[in-house]
This record gives C-alpha cells, sequence and structure tokens, in this order.
C-alpha cells in the first residue's frame, strides 16, 4: 500500500492528498474532504451519511397523503366559498343595497 504522502487527489490530479475517505477508500486533497460526526467524508459519501432519516421510509407514506390532505381542504375551503359568493342576490351586486341604505339615512333624518 502507497504512503499517503505518494497520493493524488482523485478529484484533482496535480493536488496531493491529505485524507482518506473511509467509507470509499479514495483518497483527497483538503478541498474535497469534509468532517462528519468525528470523521472525515469525501463529498459522495457525506451526501449519502447525511442523509435525513425521514426520507428513508415512512416519508414515502406520509409526504403523498399529507400532500393529497392539503389538496382536498383547499378544494372544500373554495367549494364552500364558491357557493356562498353564489348565494348572495343579484340585487347586491347591482348597487341596489346601496340605493336602499341611502333612502334609509335620508328617511330618518329629522
Amino acid at each position: 500500500m502507497a504512503s499517503l504522502a505518494l497520493q493524488k487527489c482523485l478529484n484533482h490530479g496535480g493536488r496531493e492528498a491529505v485524507a482518506r475517505c473511509p467509507a470509499c477508500r479514495s483518497h483527497f486533497c483538503r478541498e474535497c474532504v469534509s468532517e462528519y460526526k468525528g470523521r472525515i467524508l469525501c463529498a459522495p459519501c457525506l451526501a449519502k451519511e447525511a442523509r435525513p432519516a425521514m426520507l428513508a421510509g415512512a416519508n414515502r407514506f406520509w409526504l403523498p397523503m399529507a400532500s393529497a390532505t392539503g389538496l382536498a381542504l383547499a378544494w372544500i375551503f373554495f367549494l364552500a366559498m364558491g357557493k356562498a359568493l353564489l348565494s348572495i342576490p343579484a340585487s347586491f351586486h347591482d348597487g341596489g343595497w346601496a340605493h336602499q341604505a341611502m333612502e334609509s339615512l335620508e328617511a330618518d333624518e329629522p
């Protein structure tokens, strides 16, 4: 096995390696490795290691269910709002209510 001092970075062939990733066992320069939970890892191994645990199993079921539930609730809300707007009489939209309000205010004045 060759010494670390003689190794070159896998990504940058002109740079000397300063660390070996314990997961993939490749050599890398300082810019290509990061410390994660006390270990020095390369970027691809770090991405695999740091993947959130939620995305692994349960989230495959709950994320689509939450999305479908949100969509259904939004549909019900907008359906109810549409029905409420349709129940307003046409005279309200024509301005009839404003004329009636003005007439009642004028009638109340002495």
